[in-house]
């Protein structure tokens, strides 16, 4: 499996997320003191509607939990359509000016294959972070992977439907500009890998699903961080270290106040060196496997 295809399933991974239709038991940890349970728990966030992921462990800490913290809570679809025509659109620049002939051919060939809603004369007026997750998404959700059914989005309903507060983490804005604040050189590789290794991603993101549904962390690590740090460590840094490092604050600040506290995050956030719980670690604050 190539750095390429890595690259590419981490960036859908993390902003994403992928699931397959089976039993699964994903990983869960809690984090206490004498008066204040935190519980963390790895999601994806597109899932067909027959994956079974709840097990007693985790049905008890969302029952016992007062309050949940996921990634973000303002992705209502005018937001998002609004930021994406923000950041992502980009006419005055098309697609096609900024690739070589073989490469626009490429690009229409994918268009169709992946069934995006109008074609490459779509994705001409993306830039490029924006056409690539367009072409790596649109089979996903064409296949039935549906955004509404994703793990995060079930939980943030049933906490609601319990009358619990919801909070972000980080705003939908922060999460775009992940992708949009890559310098254009970087979007273009994006394109580029994504437009050669099509065929290949659904082997990345078939492992990708496997672990995730395993609970393994070890092979999480090795298909999401591992590579991603030698590919590109600005990325890297941006995507997984200095949230990790944000996050693990919150929750050292959350542990001084009494309670019980369920926080939902990407899996790539909660596997590796770089974890949530590393760290948690570097301040001396444990985070047990359930």
């Amino acid at each position: 499996m190539t750095r390429r295809v890595r690259f590419r399933g981490l960036i859908l991974a993390l902003l994403l997320g992928a699931s397959g239709s089976a039993l699964a038991h994903p990983a869960l940890w809690v984090v206490k003191d004498a008066d204040t349970t935190i519980y963390l728990f790895g999601t994806v966030h597109l899932l067909p509607n027959d994956v079974d992921w709840h097990f007693p462990a985790l049905d008890q800490a969302l029952e016992q939990s007062q309050s949940l913290y996921v990634e973000i809570t303002d992705d209502e679809p005018a937001h998002m359509t609004a930021l994406v025509m923000r950041y992502g659109i980009d006419p005055a620049h098309p697609l096609s000016g900024l690739l070589t002939r073989k490469e626009n051919a490429a690009l229409d060939a994918a268009a169709i294959t992946a069934g995006v809603p109008g074609g490459s004369a779509a994705l001409n007026v993306m830039r490029p972070w924006l056409a690539a997750l367009t072409l790596t998404v649109a089979p996903l959700l064409k296949a039935g992977l549906d955004p509404a059914h994703g793990v995060d989005k079930q939980i943030k309903a049933q906490m609601e439907k319990a009358g619990k507060p919801v909070h972000g983490l980080e705003t939908a804005e922060q999460q775009i500009r992940f992708l949009a604040d890559m310098p254009p050189a970087m979007q273009l590789s994006f394109l580029r890998q994504t437009l050669r290794d099509t065929a290949k991603a659904q082997a990345e993101l078939t492992a990708l699903i496997d672990a995730w549904k395993n609970g393994d962390t070890a092979r999480l690590a090795q298909l999401e961080n591992e590579d991603m740090q030698q590919y590109s460590p600005r990325l890297y840094r941006t995507l997984i270290v200095k949230r990790d490092k944000a996050w693990a604050g919150k929750i050292a600040t959350l542990l001084k106040t009494p309670g019980t506290v369920f926080i939902a995050v990407g899996a790539a956030h909660l596997a590796g060196p770089d974890s949530v719980q590393a760290e948690l670690k570097k301040m001396d604050i444990n985070a047990a496997r359930l």
